[in-house]
């Protein structure tokens, strides 16, 4: 009886078990069929999504290309051959690596970006550039070339600059420098591109120096559509003489550091070109002559004078006599004192129209001040660096007359918090102000400022971190001064290497946030685990 009673449970106990067996295998069974759906699900999903954008056009496709860093877009070309052939042909601008080692691979490069138009060729200055025989290859696949930008290519011959002239007709903008063809290279592009806008020629090696020069330009892009040229840092710049006189569209002229006397190649200029809107001299032999001459370009609106020594106010006043057009006015005196009271009277008699002023080196006094602030009503931008004339009592006059001021730069003048306390009741459309290398000025009185106009951006920097070479330095770029135009820093539209910038450093950030949650995440999961198996 005891012993049937016994089977009788063990029997029962064994149902149980395999009942519980066969639901923990049907449990199974049915998680690894949910498994299977829910990839299933993802799977169509991820399909649906590849097939939406296998029917998107490669306009829409490129467009977004367009709109990526360069990071980004190298590695969207990696996707899938779609992908790496729409951003390809996308690609309107490229910048390469300019050795000699380039040359085998061109033909690969520019079968995959058949759509450049704007090409830089940068080369390091301690290695072999490509020659004449790669740039020939490169504007055979590039014919409809707008831009090109040569450095340091220093393996390049008239030969090479003859080549890709012939190949490239639409060129608008070259920009050379550091490079060692010549004039007969030179006059090729001129010759052979009559569509060029744009020159800028820096440090080129091949121009015989002295009188035996070979003459560069006019040429038919003189003639046909040239409107800027820019020279810097040529032995015998003035080589360029018959080009500059020729351009009969010219209207913007730039000369840095170029050796010469150019009083003598002014007069011929203005004679014939005679819609010159912005001229730029700097560390060039020009004196009141050529100033003079320069004064009969009606049309000028910018002028930049940066240490020109033989400048004076005799010159100046020529300019602001006849030039009433001028909006922007730069001058560098280098502390020759030759550019003061007399000029800058001038200057407020006649531009009225007078926009932005910057003065390096110049000791203006309340006199001028006064009659700039009274008669110019439309300047919005001014600096006043290195002047030992410039004090508190020149600031609350600027405070009081300058309406229509926006953007004021002081630096190294003798201006202390009683001229920072005047700007806080005047300068109704102030909205910038920097203050550099001023000893009066303390964090307290900058501070006292900001609290009593919120609105206003002030940027104060002392120079006391700084050490004696580079504070004492005279050097354009210790006091250069640069405004940026107030319609994009009202806008608030960033340029393309800010935005560029910007959108990096948020991915940047986005994947460190995203990493951070991931390892968060993670951990979590790990302590589950293991506190669901402790317990």
């Amino acid at each position: 009886m005891g012993q049937s009673v016994s089977t009788a449970k063990l029997t029962s106990r064994r149902d149980c078990n395999r009942s519980q067996r066969s639901k923990s295998k049907s449990t199974a069974l049915i998680g690894q069929m949910q498994a299977e759906e829910a990839e299933e699900v993802e799977r169509n999903s991820i399909d649906g999504l590849s097939d939406i954008i296998s029917v998107l056009p490669d306009e829409c496709l490129a467009c977004i290309f367009q709109s990526l860093t360069p990071g980004d877009r190298k590695r969207c070309s990696l996707v899938c051959r779609r992908w790496l052939r729409i951003e390809g042909q996308s690609r309107h601008r490229l910048s390469l690596n300019a050795q000699s080692d380039l040359h085998p691979h061109i033909p690969s490069i520019f079968s995959r970006f058949d759509a450049v138009t704007k090409l830089a060729l940068k080369c390091d200055r301690r290695s072999v550039s490509i020659g004449d025989e790669a740039l020939a290859q490169i504007s055979e696949h590039c014919r409809n070339l707008t831009r090109l930008k040569l450095r340091a290519c220093r393996d390049l011959t008239d030969a090479g600059m003859l080549a890709f002239a012939k190949n490239c007709k639409c060129l608008k903008k070259l920009s050379c420098g550091s490079c060692t063809f010549g004039a007969k290279g030179m006059n090729a592009v001129l010759d052979y591109c009559p569509a060029l806008e744009e020159l800028s020629v820096k440090r080129l090696r091949g121009i015989t120096d002295g009188a035996a020069a070979e003459p560069i330009g006019p040429g038919v892009a003189a003639a046909a559509s040239l409107k800027s040229i820019c020279l810097k840092e040529l032995y015998n710049g003035q080589c360029f003489g018959p080009l500059i006189v020729g351009a009969k569209n010219l209207r913007s002229l730039k000369l840095f550091r170029c050796s010469g006397d150019w009083d003598k190649l002014f007069p011929l200029i203005v004679d014939r070109v005679t819609g010159i809107v912005e001229i730029h001299m700097e560390r060039i032999q020009v004196s009141d002559i050529g100033l003079t001459a320069i004064s009969n370009c009606l049309n000028l609106e910018i002028l930049h004078l940066v240490k020109t020594p033989e400048c004076t106010n005799v010159g100046l006043g020529s300019v602001a006599e006849k030039c009433r057009l001028l909006r922007k006015l730069h001058i560098d005196g280098w502390k020759a004192n030759r550019i003061g009271d007399q000029g800058l009277i001038a200057v407020a008699k006649s531009c009225l129209n007078l926009q932005e002023l910057v003065l390096i080196g110049v000791n203006p006094t309340k006199i001028s001040l006064e009659m700039l602030a009274s008669n110019c009503q439309n300047l919005e931008r001014l600096a006043l660096c290195g002047s030992d004339t410039v004090g508190d009592a020149e600031i609350s006059y600027i405070a009081l007359k300058c309406i229509a001021l926006k953007k004021l730069c002081i630096k190294s003048c003798p201006v202390s918090d009683h001229g920072m306390e005047a700007l806080a009741s005047g300068c109704p459309n102030l909205v910038k102000v920097k203050v550099k290398k001023c000893r009066g000025v303390t964090s307290e009185g900058v501070e006292w400022l900001r609290t009593n106009r919120g609105s206003l951006v002030i940027n104060l920097d002392t120079g006391e971190q700084l050490d004696a070479s580079a504070s004492d330095g005279g050097g354009a770029q210790d006091n250069g001064v640069e405004f940026p135009p107030m319609v994009a820093s009202q806008i608030g539209a960033p340029s393309i290497a800010s935005s560029s910038t910007g959108r990096s450093t948020s991915h940047k950030l986005l994947g460190l946030l995203s990493g951070m949650s991931l390892v968060a995440c993670t951990l979590r999961r790990f302590g589950n685990s293991n506190g669901s198996s402790q317990s």
